[in-house]
């Protein structure tokens, strides 16, 4: 016989309930720790013991509870933050579904002690398991404490899937340091097992935040970051940016806040490789602390559970903003630039002028100077139209000591080592480039902005090609078709599940096309946009600059070498090859004399 419907025991919802929001003793510590932001804390004190599973207690100084709302606290959908549909499209705070503590109690001994402004005294709840004891007067002082112990005490199960204390600690202190990174304001302490492990002080002062960030990304990141700050269309991204020099074997520094939230978004996640892409070295993952602001009607944060992820109204206009803004603030990764004038960067260092979004008609359009197409050419001969022979005497290039002479950042060259390495002098040192790597990108840069100016050649295919695709992917051909004619090629819509191919860019002839445009589609469908066909046409570009480039025990005379470097402060993203590799080092005196032990 069929089982009759039955409507489920309120303490069997919780703990369902409890399995979506609650997995670890991490997620109670990060429910718990945004409520007291959403409470106006502005110091939060985080105890653990055994990694969390025996017990976590967070202490606040916040707005507080009243008595009447203790027990409305921990009723599943009671909140203060939300109470029409309105305000949960337009929401400003970290928390909002009344879940979290019904959820946590249900599965722990739970404690609860909080103090409003106007009451005479605290007053405490104490709850076992989802059963709750009479609220009594406590003492405590202005903020609230709860205190979850023994979690998962009565689902064994889940508490089977738990790992070491060790591994639950190192998740705890990881959501911490996120956490820390999204409000400089407040200050955090983080006790394991009765031992300190984090403690920062909260403040809005620049020297605040540079603490925290060389606290808790390191001081290497915060030397080697650049600032930026880009407002477009009611957006703005700021924040902290490492140079693609100092980039990481793994995302452990990819901190990404909206709103203050913060966020693992796929749509985010593809904006920023995009523009790393090819500035970075294979395999890398580069590093950020990175803020971006937008009015809240135009993000969803009620898709997932834990809050982790979000949809944009406007997905194409969001990844188009943030891949621009990083793409252009990488640009300046040059010699000379502000990006390499300090050691350590103060948080404006920058000085990096906004991009304007509304001549972009599509990803291609970069800001890049101008090249005569007459410099770049398999042989390095022609970096000059008229070049000193071998034979000729060179004139004396300036020295940093000549005080009346300004000093280029990458100096003048004064010696060629096997072949591979030009070796130059300027103010602060020794400068060592890897020629090739360095005409690779001029060369590649260059062929990308003549491609910008004359446009992209496209050839007609002899057989039209036919691909199968879905509905919502021929839609997709439909809205941009301008977009793919612009990059070459002419593609049109053959019914509603197949789109033909009748024209593709040269470049591109000898690829899989009907690969690219599937791989291409699904990311439209999916994103909102795509970069793939220019990622492609990219790489063969850049096969193409490294194989016009200088190769190695390739002679140069003085003046071609002097030639390169100056080409090399004009070239955009000149401090990497193609590939991600550094074009060029700086060795200080200092460091120098260190080598030789003088001055000791």
């Amino acid at each position: 016989m069929k089982n009759r419907i039955n409507k489920l025991p309120s303490l069997l919802v919780d703990q369902i309930a409890a399995g979506e929001v609650i997995e670890r003793p991490a997620s109670v510590v990060k429910e718990l720790v945004e409520n007291a932001m959403d409470a106006g804390a502005t110091r939060i004190s985080i105890e653990v013991e055994n990694g969390g599973k025996k017990s976590i207690r967070v202490i606040d100084n916040g707005h507080g509870l009243s008595k009447d709302d203790m027990s409305l606290a921990i009723e599943r959908h009671a909140t203060s933050k939300i109470q029409s549909l309105d305000d949960l499209e337009a929401l400003n705070s970290l928390g909002f579904r009344g879940e979290a503590l019904p959820s946590i109690v249900s599965i722990s001994r739970f404690n609860l002690i909080s103090k409003t402004q106007d009451a005479d005294h605290a007053y405490q709840l104490s709850c076992l398991g989802g059963a709750c004891e009479p609220i009594k007067p406590a003492q405590h002082p202005l903020g609230t404490s709860i205190e979850v112990r023994d979690l998962f005490y009565n689902t064994p199960a889940r508490r089977r899937f738990l790992k070491t204390d060790r591994t639950e600690f190192l998740r705890i202190d990881d959501l911490i340091k996120r956490v820390s990174l999204s409000r400089f304001d407040v200050g955090f302490s983080l006790i394991h097992n009765g031992k300190t492990v984090r403690s920062s002080q909260g403040g809005e002062a620049d020297n605040n935040k540079k603490m925290r960030i060389v606290q808790l990304c390191g001081k290497e990141f915060f030397e080697n970051a650049f600032f930026i700050d880009e407002q477009r269309h009611g957006m703005r991204l700021y924040g902290w940016v490492a140079k693609p020099s100092w980039n990481r074997a793994s995302a452990d520094r990819q901190f990404f806040y909206i709103n203050g939230r913060m966020i693992k978004d796929k749509l985010i996640g593809h904006a920023v490789r995009q523009a790393y892409q090819d500035v970075l070295f294979h395999g890398r993952f580069p590093a950020f602390v990175l803020y971006f602001e937008l009015d809240p009607t135009w993000v969803d944060v009620n898709v997932h559970p834990t809050k982790h992820e979000v949809r944009f109204r406007e997905s194409q206009q969001v990844h188009g903003f943030i891949f621009g803004s990083l793409n252009h603030a990488l640009s300046q990764t040059k010699p000379g630039s502000e990006l390499n004038s300090n050691s350590e960067l103060g948080l404006n260092a920058a000085n990096i002028s906004p991009v304007d979004y509304s001549k972009m008609q599509s990803n291609m359009q970069f800001n890049r100077p101008n090249y005569s197409p007459s410099y770049v050419a398999e042989a390095p001969n022609n970096y000059l139209q008229s070049i000193a022979q071998p034979s000729q005497s060179l004139p004396d290039m300036p020295s940093y000591q000549d005080e009346d002479v300004e000093m280029p950042p990458l100096g003048y060259a004064k010696a060629q080592i096997h072949g591979v390495f030009i070796i130059a002098e300027n103010k602060h040192g020794m400068v060592i480039v890897d020629m090739h790597a360095a005409h690779e990108r001029i060369t590649y840069e260059w062929f990308k902005k003549a491609i910008e100016n004359e446009g992209i050649r496209s050839q007609s295919l002899l057989v039209p090609l036919a691909i199968t695709v879905s509905e919502r992917e021929t839609h997709a051909v439909e809205q941009h078709q301008q977009w793919f004619n612009k990059l070459g090629l002419d593609v049109q819509v053959g019914s509603n599940e197949s789109i033909i191919v009748r024209k593709v860019p040269t470049l591109l002839a000898k690829t899989d096309i009907e690969s690219l445009l599937k791989d291409v589609l699904s990311e439209i469908v999916t994103l909102g946009s795509s970069t793939k066909i220019e990622a492609s046409m990219n790489e063969l570009l850049s096969s193409m600059a490294c194989h016009g480039s200088v190769r190695a025990n390739r002679q140069m005379t003085i003046v071609e070498m002097n030639a390169l470097l100056r080409e090399m402060e004009k070239t955009e993203r000149a401090d990497q090859c193609n590939h991600g590799r550094p074009t060029w080092v700086q060795m200080d005196m200092k460091q120098m004399d260190r080598l030789f032990l003088r001055g000791q």
